[in-house]
């Protein structure tokens, strides 16, 4: 039997495709939604298509951004002999939050998951190396996550840069096994950062 209008159906329905988000919270938001002002709701409403149709990679680092360069690339006052390599673009907004990073970022888009099927070539690997060879770069840091996954894709890539005598440096422990960049707090980002060591 069906409880709500198809329209009230199809909104919670759409809701509980979000990650994290189960039927109740569903039909928490749907009614919030639905008790909303008119422009309230249009704005929301076209603040998800503007940001769906406008936000792409940036093409030096591939984080997400609404430029064709991200303002990270851009900046003159950015060390671009030192690249941190990271997951996504949480975990690069996670480290800016500290303050104390002075490098630019690589953003994997992901991490190597032969479980899953997901390669070397299924993430941004080979756009790491294309800039590698372009940019006189003295340190990459790999700042993946702690999760076997993480550790697998920093392995790797760690591999495939050392012959190059780039030097090569894993964010420090103080980052827990299992843990995600985005849900640390900035003392331990910072401290992190600061006790990486050489690959």
């Amino acid at each position: 039997m069906q409880y709500y209008s198809k329209q009230i159906s199809d909104l919670i329905g759409e809701l509980t495709t979000l990650p994290g988000v189960g039927s109740k919270s569903a039909q928490r938001l749907a009614f919030y939604i639905l008790n909303m002002p008119r422009d309230r709701a249009n704005s929301l409403a076209k603040s998800i298509i503007d940001a769906r149709e406008n936000v792409k990679f940036c093409k030096e680092c591939f984080t997400l951004t609404d430029r064709d360069v991200c303002p990270i690339c851009q900046s003159a006052k950015r060390n671009k002999r030192q690249i941190m390599v990271v997951e996504d673009t949480r975990d690069l907004v996670a480290y800016e939050k500290v303050g104390k990073y002075e490098g630019v970022y690589h953003v994997l888009n992901g991490t190597m998951n032969p479980m899953q099927g997901i390669g070397p070539n299924d993430i941004r690997i080979k756009e790491l190396f294309e800039r590698l060879q372009k940019e006189e770069v003295e340190e990459v840091i790999i700042a993946t996550n702690s999760t076997t996954e993480g550790e697998a894709t920093a392995m790797y890539i760690t591999k495939l840069i050392k012959p190059s005598g780039i030097k090569v440096t894993r964010i420090a422990s103080g980052v827990p096994v299992g843990g995600d960049l985005e849900c640390i707090d900035e003392v331990t980002l910072l401290r992190a950062l600061e006790g990486r060591q050489e690959l």
